[in-house]
């Protein structure tokens, strides 16, 4: 099958980034910081209640190695695994932004002295966002590809409160908006569904907001359990159930409906690497199951990214319907 729209009811990741570089290219995960303002308790900040101790990291090794060893490293084994040859270095872990400028810079250079390097892809919060940081980021901007992925979460503050985030949905409004007025990142947000009381109207609301955002791409995620959580907790005393596979998949796909094909999506579902601390649901440590159950379901329903869109000018008008006419061309819709 093809990629992209030429295969898929959705604007992918990998489509984005052909676009940017001519070819494929791949993520190096990186952990160079091992905090964040949540962590610490600043401000009576608390963890984030579905964080585990690793933050997001995607290999807990990674800690123990330094930054130029863990690019190498998982350089060669994502190179070997899928023939390679351009790369990203992911910024993924914890809150890339929360350490002092002269460590990301060193950082940044470490990352660069690689030939195989095109660029990087930062990690962070909404309220981490300094003037020092947003003219780094310009600067590097004039040398390289640099991408920020914000952790926005939800744009519901009730939820925000939920998962102990620390910063309001007016917060991250005023962080994309002030990160594409000062800097010429590549910049996305990360999205979770399935608080408490969540409905499928916001979810349609927050696609609507996204299209009016100054963002290239979104990363959807799905609450899950891990242990050594505040969610662990909850969930052990019957305060909270993770939202289930069938009720998730409608909601991306209603998200997906309302949602722009200029946004690129660079997932539809968490994915739990470290199986044996996910408590639920079980169906998060599968890796591609539940993707291609949503990209089926899709397909079935005849559902593609910005389908329920009242779309307002010709220049979207043709979009569209070249939109549709190669996901009908493609999957027999």
């Amino acid at each position: 099958m093809e990629k992209g729209w030429t295969g898929l009811p959705y604007h992918s990741i990998s489509e984005h980034f052909k676009r940017i570089f001519n070819e494929k290219v791949y993520k190096i995960p990186v952990s160079v910081v091992d905090d964040c303002p949540n962590r610490l308790g600043l401000k009576g900040m608390k963890t984030c209640s579905f964080c585990d101790v690793w933050g997001s990291a995607a290999r807990e090794e990674s800690f123990q190695l330094g930054l130029n060893e863990q690019i190498l490293k998982y350089k060669e084994v994502v190179g070997d695994k899928y023939n390679a040859k351009k790369f990203l270095v992911y910024f993924q872990a914890y809150t890339n932004t929360f350490t002092k400028i002269p460590s990301l810079r060193s950082n940044f250079e470490t990352a660069l002295q690689h030939n195989f390097v095109n660029g990087f892809i930062i990690g962070t919060r909404p309220d981490c966002i300094s003037e020092a940081v947003l003219q780094l980021w310009q600067e590097y901007c004039q040398k390289t590809f640099v991408a920020v992925e914000l952790g926005v979460q939800s744009f519901n503050n009730s939820h925000l409160e939920f998962m102990h985030r620390g910063h309001t949905a007016e917060d991250s409004l005023k962080a994309i908006n002030k990160i594409s007025s000062k800097t010429s990142v590549d910049l996305g947000i990360h999205l979770i569904f399935g608080s408490p009381g969540e409905t499928t109207e916001e979810i349609k609301q927050w696609a609507l907001i996204c299209n009016d955002l100054p963002i290239t791409n979104v990363k959807l995620h799905n609450m899950h359990v891990l242990k050594n959580t505040t969610l662990e907790k909850w969930h052990a005393e019957g305060t909270f159930t993770p939202i289930e596979f069938d009720e998730y998949r409608d909601r991306v796909a209603t998200f997906l409906s309302y949602l722009h094909p200029r946004i690129a999506i660079h997932r539809l579902t968490a994915y739990s690497s470290r199986w044996d601390e996910l408590i639920a649901p079980k169906w998060t440590a599968d890796k591609m199951g539940p993707h291609q159950k949503i990209i089926d379901h899709l397909r079935a329903q005849k559902i593609y990214q910005g389908c329920n869109l009242d779309v307002q000018n010709e220049f979207d008008r043709i979009l569209f319907q070249q939109m549709s006419l190669r996901v009908e061309r493609t999957t027999g819709m």
